[in-house]
Formats: structure tokens, sequence, C-alpha cells
């Protein structure tokens, strides 16, 4: 039996929601390992829309632990509002069924309003980011002044750390024309929410160890995608932290040979959030038909999505980049209807066929998508749980696809109901 990594293969927003809520019931843990409440997995079950952002998908199955690990940055006040929020659901949130990594970063208001700050000023040159504060917290983070959840625990050794990050952020605030941050009232703040947020804390790392150990199956939940990764993703409108499969070692606390199988989610067409570059966006009547069909709103932001054909190059890229062993292909049902599907199958650059995206920012705005052509089909896969309920040309282009991103399509999801979904390979059990 393997643990299961799941990453996104596009720049998120692929459905991992569903898919991570599906195999947790062949799960024993659930770790949610990198990003912050920047990103949102909806999970549909019985009926009922649950809307996430820090909690790993465990927390709506009775009787699975869900880990937040020490490579998710924490606002603990979005926490806390989580945790409420699903409560009121009727579902259990408690310390049987979730813990945190005792040494993960906060998330402070000082960093809410600096990237907001930052994004205003930027005017037309802004990323496009949520504006939560997850960039700012991953740079204290790196610049060794962060608060952790951990030093919450002694107020008396809090008031120092707390005076030297506001050295660093009121000298910014200055800069932006703002107020400086008092040390008093952040103090009141934390001294507030820790009530809430230490009945959570654990040692992580150890639990983990505890539970490979003893033969615990073990599901390792990313946010974002991997065209988003601070590295390999399409720089600077990326995320500011590491999303490929890897960080699941990283973010955890668990040695990198015991991550297991790989499950990259794609959609079957491709979406993005926020501005960069994005090869085979449609910005005609069909990418609005891919919106509306495919409900494509930012779970966290309410966003529109932009929308195109499924793009072959940065999913094969993506594939390598993040060693994904399988793709769970979502949202087949959206291109029911299409008289001809598209994907794109390369890019052109300045006269030059090229198979990469590359790295630099102007050589990937100047880039062009080269399109394959796919007959389309009328008959709906919208509920489809098995091969043999897919017209004949879906199953072609499902093929082709998986041809095209050198990569095994293993799982397809054809609504957003879990049950909804063809397993050709269980990633459990690799």
């Amino acid at each position: 039996m393997s643990n299961v990594v799941v990453v996104g293969a596009q720049w998120g927003d692929e459905g991992k929601g569903k898919i991570v809520d599906w195999l947790s019931e062949r799960a024993d843990i659930v770790v949610r390992f990198q990003g912050g409440h920047n990103a949102g997995h909806t999970l549909v079950i019985g009926g009922q829309t649950y809307k996430l952002s820090l909690l790993p998908s465990s927390v709506v199955r009775g009787g699975k632990m869900g880990i937040i690990g020490n490579g998710v940055v924490i606002d603990p006040w979005a926490l806390c509002d989580e945790i409420e929020r699903l409560r009121a659901q009727g579902v259990n949130v408690s310390a049987d069924n979730l813990r945190v990594a005792e040494n993960a970063t906060l998330i402070l208001p000082l960093h809410r309003e600096l990237d907001q700050m930052r994004e205003e000023a930027a005017g037309g040159g802004r990323i496009g980011t949520t504006g939560r504060g997850i960039g700012p917290a991953y740079e204290d983070k790196v610049g060794r002044r962060a608060i952790r959840i951990n030093d919450l625990k002694n107020l008396d050794t809090l008031g120092p750390k707390v005076e030297r990050i506001l050295v660093h952020h009121n000298a910014l605030r200055r800069g932006l024309g703002k107020p400086e941050v008092g040390a008093d009232a952040l103090m009141a703040e934390l001294s507030e929410v820790r009530t809430k947020i230490l009945p959570f804390m654990d040692v992580t790392w150890e639990l983990l160890d505890s539970a490979r150990r003893a033969g615990k199956r073990i599901l390792f939940e990313g946010a974002q995608g991997t065209l988003l990764d601070i590295d390999h993703g399409t720089y600077p409108f990326v995320t500011s932290s590491n999303t490929v499969a890897a960080q699941a070692a990283t973010g955890s606390g668990i040695g990198p040979r015991n991550l297991g199988y790989v499950l990259g989610i794609a959609k079957a067409y491709t979406t993005r959030v926020g501005s960069g570059p994005f090869p085979s966006e449609l910005t005609d009547e069909i990418g609005r038909t891919l919106g509306e069909r495919g409900h494509e709103f930012g779970t966290v932001t309410g966003r529109a999505r932009r929308c195109g054909w499924f793009d072959a190059v940065l999913a094969r890229q993506a594939i390598k980049v993040g060693g994904i062993d399988g793709i769970a292909l979502t949202k087949l049902d959206v291109l029911d209807g299409f008289d001809e599907v598209r994907v794109c199958v390369g890019y052109e650059i300045d006269g030059e066929r090229i198979e990469r995206l590359p790295a630099g920012q102007n050589s990937q705005a100047r880039v062009r998508p080269i399109w394959e052509t796919f007959e389309g089909w009328s008959a709906s896969t919208r509920g489809a749980r098995t091969w043999a309920d897919l017209p004949a040309q879906a199953v072609k282009y499902v093929r082709h696809i998986e041809e095209l991103i050198e990569c095994p399509v293993t799982l397809l999801s054809t609504s957003p109901e879990r049950d909804d979904t063809i397993l050709m390979r269980d990633p459990f059990e690799d």
C-alpha cells in the first residue's frame, strides 16, 4: 500500500477538493502541506456543499484525522472562522480530528494589510494576489522574523518577537505612507486568539512518523497548482510557496521516500485566476461558455476564472517537474455539446516552435498556441461512472490527451458529485 500526494497540474482550481475527498475514504490521515487560505476546495457531499480553505478535506469525514502541516501559513482568525462555519453545518471539528503543526507560521493582520497596500501601489503592474497576506507571511518566515504557533504558548517571550517583526513592518508602512502598528494592539489580538488555536497544536512530524510506522495510509493535499509554484510556475505571477509534490515532504516533516504515488489533477480544459500568461486562453464566446458551464469562480475570492482549451504542453511540463505518476482528469462533462474541441499541442514564439513554456516573463507573453482540433460529442458524459457510459469521441479525446501529456489518466471525474468518478487505477494500491 502506498501513501498518495495530490497536486494540481495546472494553475489551481482543478477540482482537487472532490478528488481528495473521494480518496480520503481510503486514507487514515489527510495532510495539508503548503499555501494559505488563498486557495479553496469545494466539496459536494449528499447535496451539501462545503467550502474549505485551510482545513484538510478529511474533516467532513467522521473518524478521519486532518493535519495542517508546517509548510502552511495560517491566519488564526480565518481558521477559527472556518471551523465555526463547518460546525454550523453540523461538522464536528476538534482536536480529535484536527492537528496543527507547532512550527507553522502565522499570518498576522499586518501581513494582510501589506499585501493589499502593495497591490494597490502596483497599479497596472499588480500580480493579482488575493490580498490575504500569504506572500508577506512567507517573506517573514524566510526572513526568520515570523511568529509561529508555538510562540503563542508563552506571552513573556512573545513580546520581544512581536517587537522584532514590527521593526521591519513599520519601516515598510512608513515608506508606503501608512500608520504604524503598535506592539500592544498586536499582542492583544494574539492573546485573544491563542486560546482558540493552541488546543489544536501538536508535533505533527512525530505524529506522521508514528502513523507511517503503524502502516497508516496518508494522503497529502496540495493547494494551487504546479504552474503557480514559486520556482517552476509563471513567475512572477505565482504563489509564494512551492506547490509541487516534493513540497509534501518538506511541508509536513515526513521523509521524501515515504511520499508514494503522485496524482496530478487537471481539468479537461484550462483555467486560471489572476494575472499572468495563459497561452490557450479564449476570450470569445467559447471561453465564456466554458466558464458558465464549469461555474468557474474562485472558491475563496469569487473572481471569475479565465478559461481556455486544454494545454498539453503545460500539463506535460507539470508532470515532469512534479514527478506525477497519473492524472485525474476532471470536468469532462463541461465539454459536452461542442461541435469541436481543441488542444494546445505546442507553442510558437517569433516563428519558432517550442515544446515548453519559457521561464522568462517577456518570452512567456509572446507565446502563441499551436492547436489540434478534435470532433466533439453531443451525448452527455455527466454522471458517467464507467467507460461504457462515455460517448466514443469523449473516450478518444481522453486517450489522445494521455498520448500528448505522456502520462496515464488514472481517474476521470464527470460531475461535482463524488461518486460520478471513473477509476482506472487506485493510487493507494500502486
